[in-house]
């Protein structure tokens, strides 16, 4: 919609169609109205949303005895029809088809004759819409979240196939101490994780029919919500009709949801741009998953982690815009509340197009152990093992900080090798310069969630525990 109840004043050449509130005007809409308010060119994706809750209304108003059988079964059969249409590439649309509602009921009435007069007997296109936009978030927000879980079942395949590979870590982007890649992957993982809870619980709180609401106060017909809400697969019906109305919480939510998510895919897509530089080489793109230069004959760009990148920014935009235009709206419905729909569908698209891109990069890459290694097992890099092998011996960890700092500096200046001075000192030696050997610093990581090999095999467990329950959710609906 989305149109709310208003409509135009009448001013200027008026279209031939009529609209659905055409009794109050003395003339139809004007062009240029018509031009700014539409809102079919992107809402016709809620036709099937739209159906579904028609046909749940036509229920309801037989159980409210305001439709017999045969008007019932002559809407129903248009509803069919229509969706048929739609499906097919055949309906026609007319210069006064609003939005994907108002085209719906024109066609129905055109099917059903006077019968189809009788849809929209008790109902509002404010609730009308703000229900096919639920239905519509709870799909897309599980077609998101199965999206996700599928690049963490990427992130968990990759990690298993690591093994015992490792490469440094980072902080500020400078190496920091060396970590399994494994333990690198499901970090990634984890985040996401927190991303599939948030899309899950945005749908939970999505899952309330305001059908029945009218256009902000109820209805004085027999009108049946909680059967509605019920035969559409809704968890609960609303308790405030003016709230049902104008309520756009669960989009500015999965927004959020959304944006945080892009903002996830943006760090994954940053490590691969710099991952597969030369300047580090630690992954090799998949050609299928790269492109090339129109100029530049030896490259390989790593275009998908860069739009993954760029598109964080056009994801939290659709965040903020509609924070702002939701900002200063007095209750209920106003038309502000049409411009909902663009950036959730754009998000939703976006999203879908990144978790399919990255996944696929990522199941095709090749890490490149040796280059991860060979910068991890700079000896530097074990700088606090060897203050944490000083408080082992008994040195307060401030003073063993000072010691090792005091040799890291030598080393740079020049003035011997960190092998060298580590031998050399009389609170380390032989014992201490172990740990500069390849591979021996990522091993003595052993606290819970760290980045060694025992703590981080207790993490696969944990991890494709989390994976095999948040399926479970997303197969039965539930929180």
């Amino acid at each position: 919609m989305t149109t709310g109840d208003a409509g135009a004043d009448g001013a200027g050449e008026g279209l031939g169609e009529r609209t659905l509130w055409h009794g109050r005007f003395a003339s139809g809409p004007a062009e240029a109205l018509m031009a700014y308010t539409v809102s079919l060119p992107y809402d016709r994706r809620l036709a099937v949303d739209d159906i579904a809750g028609s046909r749940a209304h036509v229920r309801g108003l037989v159980r409210g005895e305001l439709l017999d059988g045969d008007e019932a079964s002559a809407i129903l059969a248009a509803l069919d029809q229509v969706e048929e249409e739609l499906a097919g590439g055949e309906f026609a649309f007319v210069p006064s088809d609003e939005d994907i509602h108002t085209a719906v009921e024109r066609r129905v009435t055109e099917i059903a004759g006077p019968a189809g007069g009788k849809l929209h007997t008790g109902r509002s296109r404010n609730d009308q819409v703000a229900t096919d936009l639920r239905l519509y978030a709870k799909r897309a927000l599980t077609e998101v979240a199965q999206g996700v879980v599928a690049l963490q079942e990427v992130l968990l395949d990759r990690a298993r196939e690591a093994g015992d590979a490792y490469l440094p870590g980072y902080t500020h982007l400078q190496r920091a101490q060396p970590v399994l890649l494994a333990h690198h992957l499901l970090a990634h993982g984890w985040a996401l994780a927190r991303d599939v809870d948030r899309l899950l619980a945005t749908r939970d709180r999505a899952d309330v029919s305001p059908l029945g609401a009218g256009a902000l106060a109820g209805s004085s017909l027999p009108l049946d919500p909680s059967g509605t809400a019920a035969d559409l697969g809704f968890a609960a019906v609303f308790d405030n009709s003016l709230d049902a109305v104008s309520d756009r919480d669960f989009v500015a939510e999965a927004l959020f949801d959304l944006a945080l998510l892009g903002v996830h895919l943006s760090r994954i897509g940053e490590e691969v741009v710099l991952w597969s530089t030369e300047e580090f080489g630690f992954l090799k793109l998949d050609d299928a998953y790269s492109t090339g230069s129109s100029m530049l004959p030896q490259k390989k760009n790593p275009d998908i982690a860069e739009l993954a990148r760029g598109k964080a920014g056009r994801l939290i935009g659709n965040l903020t815009g509609l924070l702002v235009t939701l900002k200063g709206l007095p209750l209920a419905y106003n038309r502000d509340l049409q411009e909902d729909k663009e950036p959730l569908f754009d998000s939703v698209d976006q999203i879908v197009l990144a978790l399919q891109a990255l996944s696929g990069l990522l199941a095709t890459s090749t890490f490149v152990a040796e280059a991860m290694a060979d910068a991890a097992d700079s000896p530097y890099s074990a700088a606090t093992d060897l203050a944490e092998f000083l408080v082992e011996a008994g040195t307060p960890f401030r003073e063993a900080h000072a010691i090792v700092g005091e040799i890291v500096r030598t080393a740079l200046d020049g003035r011997g090798t960190m092998a060298e001075l580590v031998l050399a000192h009389p609170a380390l030696g032989a014992e201490a310069g172990a740990l500069l050997d390849s591979g021996a610093s990522v091993q003595r990581r052993t606290t819970r969630g760290g980045a060694g090999p025992e703590p981080v095999a207790a993490q696969f467990d944990r991890f494709t525990a989390q994976l095999a329950s948040d399926q479970v959710r997303l197969a039965d609906g539930g929180s």
